[in-house]
């Protein structure tokens, strides 16, 4: 177990399994996405394991916190965290992609408890949470919004109209998470469209701004923790690896499409499973 994460043992069990989730679901299915996946599991872990207020029994309770994934590509690794949690049966992850199956490739809320919002296009995320955010200010409720976005993600514009909608009206309830693992499709982000300085943009555009390690367990619940008590929408930058948890995966853009099959879904599953 990472010394950064031995102090919450509940919550790296949680991140290893949805990261074997996230390998059994890909590959039983023919879905891709598994190194996205994997970058943002630890962040997942830590917001169904110790963050979100939500009751799976209730799931529609109007007081829950909200959390969008706009990166809906990477929709398996909320799947699993939600199966987990209680909020459906844990066989319905066997049947993710495949005809008939509710768990589409990317997040859908059609008949899945938990997920507040389809996405797949990306750039969508931020301003339904903005919406969210700005209608729970002024009905003065309490719930907190969260959405979190990919590097990649940050290209598109709709993105930085809600920062600054957001900003303008000081939206503390609201916290964005960006998957930053350098890698986009099909390339690295410093090639494709650079995004430095990303902290300074944020703070440019009125946010309170941290940046993480984002498989840094403890960091991230601390972070997550205390987010909500300034007067101005946040931002957590957290860097990752993409393909995290399995050695052939990580840093790799070919772990974008690609899907694990015959040796490397067995050299993974190994790897996974050892882990501490």
């Amino acid at each position: 177990m990472d010394s950064t994460n031995s102090d919450f043992p509940d919550l790296q069990e949680l991140a290893k399994k949805i990261r074997v989730h996230v390998l059994q679901m890909t590959s039983s299915g023919g879905s891709s996405h598994i190194g996205s996946a994997f970058s943002m599991a630890d962040m997942i872990a830590v917001l169904y394991g110790n963050i979100l207020r939500m009751d799976p029994t209730n799931p529609e309770c109007t007081d829950r916190d909200r959390f969008i994934l706009s990166k809906g590509h990477a929709g398996a690794a909320v799947y699993a965290a939600l199966a987990e949690k209680g909020f459906f049966d844990k066989d319905w992850l066997q049947t993710h992609y495949q005809n008939g199956s509710k768990l589409s490739g990317h997040i859908s809320h059609k008949g899945i408890p938990g997920v507040e919002m389809s996405t797949g296009s990306l750039g969508h995320g931020l301003p339904v949470a903005t919406g969210m955010a700005i209608v729970a200010k002024r009905r003065k409720q309490q719930h907190r919004i969260f959405v979190l976005l990919g590097d990649g993600e940050c290209d598109e514009g709709s993105n930085w109209e809600a920062a600054l909608f957001a900003a303008h009206h000081r939206l503390s309830n609201l916290t964005v998470l960006i998957d930053y693992n350098k890698l986009q499709s099909l390339d690295s982000i410093e090639q494709t469209l650079a995004l430095e300085p990303l902290a300074d943009k944020w703070h440019s555009f009125g946010w309170e701004v941290e940046e993480v390690d984002g498989h840094d367990i403890s960091s991230l619940q601390h972070t997550l923790s205390t987010s909500s008590l300034g007067q101005k929408p946040q931002c957590l930058i957290c860097h990752t690896v993409k393909g995290k948890g399995v050695s052939f995966m990580e840093n790799s853009v070919l772990w974008h499409y690609r899907t694990a099959r015959g040796e490397e879904y067995r050299a993974a599953l190994e790897e996974l499973t050892r882990a501490a």
